[in-house]
């Protein structure tokens, strides 16, 4: 014959219960609130900058979207985003062709190829470009890169002249181009596609790689097989996350690059300009309608933000092999 628990037993078993279900109930409403936050906070900001856009093009003489001039102080306000959306895209297009493969080479390599006593080194210097201010990128580039990229945009001139957009037709300028942002913009991203994509490298299961290796596959095809199918999904989202930094990048872009309002191909030549670097030039001496028109100018920088990030976790939903259940 079994004996019941004694009483006190029973009740702190209650207790220990009460307090669970209390624990579970307070953090569900702290995490569904603090996602109701961050919705609000979202839909303030869109508001507030839809708000004052409509006033903003409500007095445009120009069409907003096709507009060179940038002009909203005018007697006759006129201005738009051509110039300026086509020198984010192509600059941030720039940073993203020259970054992303380098860096996912640099995660392989601490990941897979370096010792341990070099990787660990490794991995924290790379980190700590991360931790750079933008300011300091923007002396470095405006200082040390454009100077040294004279050579480099005349050879591409030499040799790549044929492709219209590496046709440098005005020589003997500094080189404070697009392109030279580009490849500034690719520094400044490379830690943080670098550092997510190792960590993602090392969530592989090792039982994928050994039998990738067992069945005699080499390092590097053990890595095209098993590896990189796995991280796929994680290096779209480092990527998506250095493309966030590289289309909103402000005060190295407007440190390097040399402004002006016409729409030109030659990605050698100066000139151009970004959403974010326009909008920090000409906040301070704006008035108030010009004010409101680099709102807009911001409003459509927040949408293309935000048409990136859901690109990007679309193409992230349907990569079903990224999964902790599969591991």
């Amino acid at each position: 014959m079994t004996s019941s628990p004694p009483a006190t037993t029973q009740g702190r078993a209650r207790r220990r219960r009460g307090d669970s279900r209390l624990g579970d109930a307070v953090f569900f409403n702290l995490s569904r609130g603090s996602g109701i936050l961050l919705l609000v906070v979202m839909a303030a900001i869109a508001g507030f900058l839809a708000y004052r856009s409509s006033i903003a093009l409500s007095g445009n003489t120009g069409n907003f979207l096709t507009t060179f001039e940038w002009t909203p102080d005018a007697a006759e306000p006129k201005f738009g985003i051509a110039v300026l959306v086509f020198g984010t895209l192509v600059s941030a297009l720039i940073a993203m062709l020259i970054a992303v493969p380098i860096a996912v080479g640099i995660a392989l390599f601490i990941s897979h190829y370096a010792p341990r006593r070099i990787a660990q080194p490794f991995a924290y210097l790379v980190d700590l470009l991360a931790a750079v201010p933008s300011i300091v990128y923007g002396l470095w580039g405006v200082l040390f890169l454009v100077p040294h990229m004279d050579g480099l945009s005349s050879w591409m001139d030499q040799y790549l002249g044929w492709t219209y957009i590496f046709d440098q037709t005005k020589s003997g300028v500094p080189p404070r181009t697009l392109f030279t942002v580009g490849i500034l913009l690719a520094i400044m991203i490379l830690p943080i596609i670098t550092a997510v994509s190792r960590e993602v490298f090392r969530q592989v299961p090792r039982m994928h790689e050994e039998a990738a290796l067992a069945l005699g596959a080499t390092r590097w095809e053990m890595i095209r097989t098993a590896v990189l199918p796995f991280g796929r999904p994680g290096i779209i989202s480092a990527s998506m996350l250095g493309l966030g930094r590289a289309l909103g990048e402000t005060i190295a872009v407007a440190t390097v690059l040399s402004t002006n309002s016409i729409l030109s191909l030659h990605l050698l030549d100066p000139g151009g300009g970004t959403f974010a670097q326009n909008i920090a030039l000409k906040f301070n001496e704006a008035q108030p309608f010009g004010r409101d028109a680099l709102m807009a100018s911001g409003l459509v920088l927040f949408v293309i933000t935000l048409l990136v990030n859901g690109a990007a976790r679309l193409i992230i939903a349907r990569r079903k092999e990224y999964s902790g259940a599969n591991s």
